[in-house]
């Protein structure tokens, strides 16, 4: 790939410990933005044990932190006034980008069976070496969707929903 694309990769296990452990190592990748182990028990329960968000927080953070230095025209109380408003802002758009991410997981969760897991990874490849190589130790097969399709399927389905 010269070029990079954004993806949504699938990485299929048969042994749950497997796909946990290869949820370690896929947290090194290159261009990780969000990676999730789906897993299903034996009594068709869909469990997300594991789950990472590169800059979860940042949002929320980097927003009280600008209101903050706005408050400083207001004195003490505007700075703790500007970074609570602030962060109550940043956090509102973290919560909007978890959400999506939640309702993403749940389609996914149909392709589990029960016993086995899914490894979920959302990265810009600018070389799908590593990604490969990742699936290639662990043994699992892995299938690429553009995020643009993924998030396609996802709006999809909550129109089905609603």
């Amino acid at each position: 790939m010269s070029d990079h694309h954004h993806n949504v990769l699938l990485l299929g296990f048969t042994d749950q410990e497997a796909c946990r452990r290869a949820y370690e190592d896929a947290m090194h990748l290159p261009g990780l933005r969000q990676v999730a182990v789906l897993e299903r028990n034996a009594d068709g329960i869909v469990d997300i044990p594991e789950s990472h968000i590169r800059g979860a927080g940042v949002p929320t953070v980097g927003s009280g932190l600008v209101g903050g230095l706005v408050g400083l025209l207001g004195g003490p109380i505007g700075v703790l006034l500007g970074f609570a408003a602030g962060a109550a802002i940043g956090n509102a758009a973290e919560q909007t980008e978890m959400t999506d991410g939640g309702a993403g997981l749940i389609v996914l969760s149909s392709r589990v069976d029960s016993g086995r897991a899914l490894l979920v990874v959302d990265l810009v490849e600018h070389d799908s070496a590593p990604a490969d190589e990742l699936a290639a130790k662990y043994g699992a097969a892995v299938e690429r969707i553009t995020a643009e399709e993924f998030a396609e399927q996802v709006r999809a389905a909550k129109e089905r929903a609603s």
